[in-house]
């Protein structure tokens, strides 16, 4: 499988992907501040790139449980001029983080290739008419409810099938805008609108998703399903548990993995690949 869109193509059968955080927030759960000013963001993106990232996502807005939305402004000032920097530095695509269709089109036109939609096109009704117009990759996550309240009890009759049936719903409505279908990866959003125990169960019937005939992305890193697991572990003990989520995602079909600590990452989804296809 690959994927194609402005001057890339990743190609999935020769490897798992991984994809560099970067967020320039002041909250995020687990890098919040560190990357917030433009240069030690630019510094954080170079080093990721080095290190074996095959993409970047930058993030100006904090979607963790409880979150509240940021103002567009504020998101725009935090991402764009970091972008704008990258664009001409990085040779690996550059993704937007946000379910925002201003901050996407600013992004997209300021060299980002990928737009990272947390909602799958449901909470800005302008995003998918926006994106048609450029070559850009999208990137659909499930997630239910928004993230102030998605943690609020979450209950689901049939777990994957609901999670299937809405990113199914969210090709659909992409293709009606008139994004190809061949430039859309899937996420079933892990911790968005899951408890720990419904976390756990889509990382082991991740193959489920195959059906939906896209690349799969994965987001586990130092999420708090592995600090439960771990006896509470705080976000700093989480790479271990990370690594093992990690390695069990790309067992079960995952083609990206979206990670904090790249270099370690790297090195995990390089053994399980050569495991997989029994090669080094």
């Amino acid at each position: 499988m690959r994927l194609t869109f402005r001057n890339f193509s990743l190609d999935f059968s020769r490897k798992t992907h991984v994809m560099g955080i970067l967020n320039v927030t002041p909250d995020s759960f687990s890098d919040g501040g560190l990357f917030l000013s433009r240069d030690s963001a630019i510094e954080r993106a170079l080093r990721m790139e080095d290190e074996g990232a095959d993409i970047i996502d930058v993030g100006g807005e904090s979607t963790r449980p409880g979150s509240e939305p940021v103002p567009l402004e504020d998101e725009l000032k935090r991402t764009i001029p970091v972008i704008e920097a990258l664009a001409g530095r990085l040779s690996i695509p550059i993704s937007i983080d946000t379910y925002k269709s201003e901050v996407a089109t600013r992004a997209v036109e300021a060299g980002a290739s990928m737009v990272n939609d947390i909602s799958g096109l449901r909470f800005d009704p302008e995003m998918a008419p926006l994106l048609s117009r450029y070559d850009v990759a999208l990137i659909l996550m499930h997630i239910r409810g928004t993230p102030r309240n998605m943690q609020d009890n979450p209950v689901y009759s049939d777990l994957m099938t609901e999670i299937s049936d809405y990113l199914r719903e969210g090709i659909r409505l992409a293709a009606e805008s008139g994004i190809a279908e061949e430039r859309i990866v899937i996420d079933p959003g892990i911790g968005f609108g899951k408890t720990a125990e419904h976390n756990l169960r889509i990382i082991n019937n991740l193959d489920a998703l195959s059906a939906l005939g896209r690349p799969v992305l994965v987001g586990v890193s130092r999420k708090s399903f592995i600090g439960r697991v771990l006896n509470n572990a705080p976000v700093s003990e989480r790479l271990e548990g990370t690594a093992a989520a990690v390695a069990v995602s790309v067992m079960k079909g995952a083609n990206i993995v979206r990670v904090h600590d790249v270099k370690e990452m790297v090195r995990v989804v390089k053994i399980v690949d050569a495991v997989r296809r029994e090669r080094i």
